[in-house]
């Protein structure tokens, strides 16, 4: 099964542009990063720049408005993300509880839709949907 975490640090929505965190927490999530990876369970990770680099494109009556960031209504945002794969959803919340967070900081957990997770009929709408992902293909079984 693959679970991908999400960071959810209060604040970020309203940080500048180019805002880093610290040496000492980079080193703390490096520690932590290096634990999912020599248990084999890490596909990827990242961290996202602030919301302020970005960009949002929403479709009022079906056609792309772009609103670049900051985003004034926004109370959360997403700091980084882990893609893991684990046996079971206790397994992810067990490893979530491990990251080297700060009391700013949440982390949200959601199961990856796997292809057989959906009905027949959709399942054949999907055909060609794992040849885009070639990741698929060099993971261990779920």
């Amino acid at each position: 099964m693959r679970f991908m975490m999400l960071m959810i640090p209060k604040g970020y929505e309203s940080a500048k542009p180019g805002e880093m965190p610290s040496a000492e927490a980079v080193a703390a999530m490096m520690r932590y990063n290096e634990s999912l990876k020599k248990a084999g369970v890490l596909l990827s990770l990242d961290g996202l720049h602030p919301p302020s680099m970005g960009a949002r494109v929403s479709f009022p009556h079906g056609k792309p408005v772009v609103t670049d960031g900051p985003f004034a209504e926004v109370k959360e945002v997403l700091g980084g993300y882990w893609m893991i794969q684990v046996r079971s959803r206790e397994e992810a919340i067990e490893w979530a509880k491990r990251c080297p967070a700060s009391p700013n900081e949440t982390i949200e957990i959601r199961q990856v839709q796997e292809l057989a997770d959906f009905p027949a009929d959709v399942q054949k709408q999907l055909d060609g949907f794992t040849d885009m992902q070639p990741h698929l293909t060099n993971t261990k079984a779920s």
